[in-house]
């Protein structure tokens, strides 16, 4: 009784604040930096000359924050994107991390270890801080994982230099599919995460026209245009 005369004395006083506390707003994914890169944090960049990371084909990422490396990894693609680590340019024995995009919206960072041409999902996952999202029709996320990590074949010492593979695709009720493309980019030598650079790699759409070949077959057909035909 004492209680219902509280409640009703709280009413007619104009009281209106609710007696739980609520539960705290999630932080939005903090956009990735670019400006950073080369400086701060290694950034590889595959797309158009000048693409950031909202508008790369692709776009990783990596910075050291004590005994831990932080990835942010960004692809046009509703599927997946991934990163492997491999000890030489070629698919197959490799450590690989890989942000999933599932149905139910989420963005799930997922352990692999490519066994010939397929990848094979490992339980024991090294990465922690996980955060994701899928917006503007691309999967963006930021992971960490240790730099040393005892030894195992399916998960590498991150202190030792590897060759970056980069890979992304369609995803089917949450498990990653065929890559997009059918040759991935590839770091041309290992990376060291004791190195920061801002590597561009152009994609094929930009390679034809950046060749030397296709340069001087420019000015040639711009020379023979502006002189004319005898």
């Amino acid at each position: 009784f004492l209680l219902l005369v509280f409640y009703v004395v709280m009413i007619n006083s104009g009281y209106t604040g609710y007696p739980f506390p609520t539960a705290p707003p999630v932080d939005p994914f903090a956009k990735i930096r670019v400006d950073d890169c080369g400086k701060t944090k290694g950034c590889f960049r595959y797309g158009k000359p000048g693409c950031n990371a909202e508008t790369c084909d692709y776009f990783l990422s990596y910075r050291r924050i004590g005994a831990d490396v932080e990835f942010e990894l960004s692809a046009d693609t509703d599927g997946w994107v991934a990163v492997g680590f491999s000890s030489d340019k070629k698919m197959g024995g490799d450590d690989v991390m890989a942000c999933v995009h599932d149905d139910n919206g989420r963005v799930r960072i997922q352990h692999f270890y490519n066994v010939g041409q397929w990848a094979k999902e490992i339980q024991r996952n090294p990465a922690r801080d996980e955060e994701g999202v899928f917006e503007n029709n691309r999967v963006t996320c930021r992971f960490k994982r240790p730099v040393y990590v005892p030894r195992e074949e399916t998960i590498v010492d991150l202190h030792l230099s590897w060759y970056y593979l980069f890979a992304w695709g369609p995803a089917i009720q949450g498990s990653i599919t065929r890559h997009d493309i059918d040759s991935p980019p590839v770091s041309e030598r290992v990376v060291s995460i004791y190195k920061y650079e801002d590597i561009f790699m152009p994609s094929a759409a930009y390679q034809t026209f950046s060749s030397p070949f296709c340069l001087l077959l420019i000015v040639a057909l711009t020379f023979y245009l502006l002189m004319g035909t005898p």
